[in-house]
């Protein structure tokens, strides 16, 4: 999770949508800056826009986008769907929310959370989880502030190639 807005003082009005295939672009372009947040490269700059068009068409995850007046879409978050097996009930995994620059500090960060808090619990699930990167202060705090709270848990990856 990149780019957040730590607070809400100046925040501005920020309306909520989800993502429909004629959003590809403009949320590709989001979802650029976060990879480039996280120093991910990527070889063809169509990639992140066929990925996330890939997720939408197939109803894959839920690509909430963040629009601020005066400034257009400043944030995004794409959740998936899952299940906690220890819980034995359906949980949402926040896999990205990121904010340009240009709309830090307006409240889009908190309010991309709040909706899909809003939505996670409208739908009944048991939670939602989440990662950052251990250096991401400025996320953390919002997700403390938010009512998360940090795991015992080490997460392990291995790439495949």
């Amino acid at each position: 999770m990149a780019g957040m807005d730590d607070q809400t003082a100046g925040q501005q009005e920020v309306r909520l949508r989800v993502a429909a295939e004629t959003d590809v672009e403009v949320a590709a372009e989001l979802f650029r800056g976060y990879l480039d947040f996280y120093e991910v490269k990527v070889e063809d700059p169509g990639a992140p826009g066929a990925f996330l068009a890939e997720r939408i068409r197939g109803d894959e995850s839920l690509v909430l986008l963040a629009d601020v007046p005066g400034l257009g879409t400043v944030g995004f978050a794409q959740v998936y769907r899952t299940f906690a097996s220890l819980l034995l009930r359906p949980m949402w995994i926040l896999s990205d929310l990121y904010v340009a620059p240009s709309g830090r500090r307006t409240g889009a960060g908190r309010a991309l959370l709040r909706e899909v808090l809003r939505r996670a619990a409208e739908a009944g699930v048991a939670g939602v989880q989440l990662e950052t990167a251990y250096d991401n202060q400025v996320a953390q705090n919002l997700y403390e502030s938010e009512g998360f709270v940090r795991e015992g848990y080490h997460i392990y990856f291995r790439d495949l190639g």
